[in-house]
């Protein structure tokens, strides 16, 4: 079942969160630098922040046993490449164990539609490069490459696609 996120969901968005993105990006051990990343970024408090904004929407994948994923979409954050409206997939993540169940797809075509109803003409998100499982999944739903940018972590930087969805027109 899709739904929107409630407060009491935070702990799980926040667990979630750690989880897929360690099980994503850290592949030989965790080390200092990218756990106090996670741990810093995938809080309760965050994921209240964000509830409680008026350009943010969380929506979550629940199985009969609790939270499997969420997608998270802002309004108002400038794309890092031309051509692409102000409304932003930030995050879509789905328990390991939980992709390839489709619980990804209903979660991005539950936020397409919650992006088509703001009039945008468009959405973006970017994905790391290196994350071809990821790319391959966009592309196969309707996103095209916009362009490319940089996630920064301190003094770090990873490459990232910029995709782009173009909306259906009301």
């Amino acid at each position: 079942m899709i739904r929107t996120a409630r407060f009491e969901d935070t702990s799980s968005l926040a667990a979630i969160g750690i989880e897929v993105w360690l099980n994503t990006y850290i592949r030989d051990g965790v080390n200092a630098f990218f756990a106090n990343y996670a741990l810093e970024h995938f809080t309760t408090s965050r994921f209240e922040e964000a509830l409680s904004k008026k350009d943010n929407f969380i929506l979550v994948s629940e199985n009969k046993v609790g939270l499997d994923g969420f997608v998270h979409i802002t309004l108002d954050t400038p794309a890092p490449v031309p051509d692409c409206s102000d409304l932003e997939i930030a995050k879509l993540y789905v328990q390991p164990r939980h992709q390839g169940s489709g619980a990804g797809g209903r979660l991005l075509q539950a936020a397409l539609q919650l992006c088509a109803d703001t009039g945008r003409p468009d959405v973006w998100l970017a994905v790391n490069a290196e994350n071809e499982r990821a790319t391959e999944f966009y592309l196969r739903k309707g996103f095209a490459k916009a362009g490319e940018t940089s996630f920064q972590i301190d003094d770090q930087s990873y490459p990232n696609h910029v995709l782009r969805y173009d909306l259906p027109r009301a």
